[in-house]
């Protein structure tokens, strides 16, 4: 199958994920500077494949399918190096691992019920509550991310100035991201009953 730009851009998106991983794992100096500017990267190639696609090139099947699973892959790799953070001054991880398994959970799910539904001749593309939680985990890893590259690349310095930021910082990620479970959850409920048909016994 020939690749059209904005399948390309798509595809483009899992090579940053193994990139963003590699960075925020393996630390140097503006790594985490690296990491915000990779992923802001791939939220424009998010954005710009989908116009090309719906604009200029046409949307295809493999576009409809494969869009939606290369964001899923980059959020999840962000989230999940989350998880394996901790802020110097602070016991706990940066992002409970709770939280990450809510959102892999509604993923993993919402994936299984498009290949249920392509193994029938459908193609599930994105509807309007996934590209909400799609934006705003996106809103949310930029933040942390920001956050993250201020903390370890260009803070000022102060012992206990910097405790106070992590202890903000820390907080502030906690509730962030409890948030963006909660929707993604509701995102994926509301799927689910979208696409009931899909999954009815025949």
């Amino acid at each position: 199958m020939r690749m059209n730009i904005p399948n390309m851009l798509t595809v483009s998106r899992l090579f940053m994920a193994a990139v963003l991983v590699a960075l925020l794992t393996i630390p140097f100096r503006f790594s985490y500077t690296l990491a915000l500017l990779v992923f802001i990267v791939a939220a424009i190639t998010d954005v710009l494949d989908g116009h090309l696609a719906r604009n200029v090139y046409g949307v295809t099947d493999f576009g409809k399918l494969m869009d939606p699973l290369a964001d899923k892959v980059i959020v999840s790799a962000a989230f999940i190096c989350f998880v394996g953070m901790r802020l110097p001054s602070q016991n706990t991880a940066l992002v409970p691992a709770w939280m990450v398994v809510l959102i892999l959970s509604r993923e993993f799910l919402i994936t299984g019920l498009r290949l249920l539904a392509a193994g029938k001749g459908r193609v599930i593309s994105a509807g309007n509550w996934g590209k909400h939680k799609t934006t705003w985990q996106i809103i949310v890893i930029i933040a942390i991310l920001l956050g993250l590259a201020f903390l370890h690349d260009f803070f000022p310095g102060g012992a206990e100035l910097r405790e106070t930021y992590e202890h903000y910082f820390d907080l502030a990620a906690y509730f962030a991201v409890m948030g963006v479970a909660l929707l993604t959850i509701l995102s994926g409920l509301v799927y689910f009953k979208n696409h009931a048909d899909v999954i009815e016994m025949e």
